[in-house]
């Protein structure tokens, strides 16, 4: 089968950080199903596993974490699909990635795939929306409403790298599942255009100052004090903004990698601060590794219904060597608005 491998950790800028490959097709065994990847998504931890782990001796490391695809073959364990389902998934960190022909991976972290949508939007979706399902439910414990319900709650959001891929998904889900406000973050206008599409009540710069712009809104009366931080990218310069902005018993939740953190300053307002890790339910074979199963089921069915749309931002074409690297470089950039995709071998 066609894979896109690498053997060295190199800069995306060399012709061999990533290369094509042909690799045996694998078999699928227990809760695994075999899927025939039709199109992948391209998120930070790609590059960030890229550029910092290498493959082993004598072998090629294949990488990615978001597909859209068919199960083509079943372990005989499996529950839930069947061959020829239609599926979305983001799949685990420690076994071969989604950039090959076909993928083991194992039914419990696997959704059918929204009907409505094609294959490139529907692999935009999975491992920013495992992402943000947990950090808005599990995490920051966002109260959860049904979809369509018009209840407001008093819970206010302020997410700080709003306009990227878990930004986008992030927004739309608290708008639909939750009553709070959400105060995004963006500089360029095209990212503040953005996140006004996918639903935020409020945008502010993070180029310039967070609080007094928070405040503003707040001495204007249109905003209450922020209850809840998403956080996602730049914690440690945000950090004290943070915790001054933040009401008493408030929660932050992030997902970037901060080198240090002083976490004793929280502790006058007895704030909470949470990392969330969507791979760990896979990587540690927890208990409830269905959960992801779960959710990803649920937002199939709100994308049907049409309160939930992909993310994907730009289509750099077929799954090649090519073409991923320039998927890399574009959000090793810091510059990508949504999720960048590709389709087809």
């Amino acid at each position: 089968m066609k894979a896109i491998g690498y053997s060295e950790a190199l800069p995306i800028t060399d012709k061999n950080a990533l290369i094509d490959i042909e690799l045996p097709q694998p078999i699928a065994s227990g809760r695994d199903l075999l899927v025939q990847v039709n199109a992948v998504a391209v998120n930070p931890v790609d590059y960030k596993i890229r550029q910092n782990v290498a493959a082993e001796e004598g072998e090629h490391k294949v990488i990615g974490w978001d597909a859209a695809g068919e199960v083509v073959a079943v372990g005989a364990a499996v529950a839930w699909f069947k061959p020829g389902d239609q599926v979305y998934y983001a799949g685990d960190i420690t076994r071969s990635g989604t950039n090959a022909e076909y993928q083991l991976v194992d039914e419990r972290i696997v959704g059918h795939k929204p009907r409505s949508l094609s294959d490139s939007e529907a692999a935009a979706l999975p491992l920013t929306t495992i992402t943000a399902w947990e950090l808005l439910f599990e995490h920051l414990q966002l109260k959860q409403k049904d979809a369509g319900s018009l209840e407001k709650s008093d819970e206010v959001v302020l997410v700080v790298g709003a306009a990227g891929g878990v930004g986008s998904i992030l927004i739309q889900l608290a708008k639909t599942l939750t009553g709070a406000t959400v105060i995004a973050t963006a500089s360029r206008e095209a990212s503040r255009n953005w996140v006004r599409e996918l639903g935020a009540d409020f945008v502010v710069d993070h180029r310039e100052p967070l609080k007094p712009q928070v405040d503003a809104l707040i001495s204007e009366g249109q905003v209450g004090a922020v209850t809840h931080v998403a956080s996602l990218n730049a914690t440690e310069q945000y950090f004290d903004s943070y915790v001054d902005m933040l009401v008493p018993f408030g929660r932050i939740a992030l997902i970037d990698d901060p080198e240090s953190l002083d976490v004793m300053k929280i502790k006058p307002k007895s704030l909470s601060l949470h990392v969330e890790f969507m791979f760990a339910r896979s990587m540690h074979q927890a208990a409830d590794m269905h959960a992801q199963h779960d959710l990803l089921e649920q937002v199939a069915n709100l994308v049907d219904q049409g309160y939930i749309r992909t993310t994907a931002g730009k289509h750099l074409g077929t799954i090649n060597a090519e073409n991923l690297r320039a998927a890399h470089a574009e959000l090793e950039s810091g510059r990508a608005v949504g999720k960048v995709v590709l389709e087809g071998f």
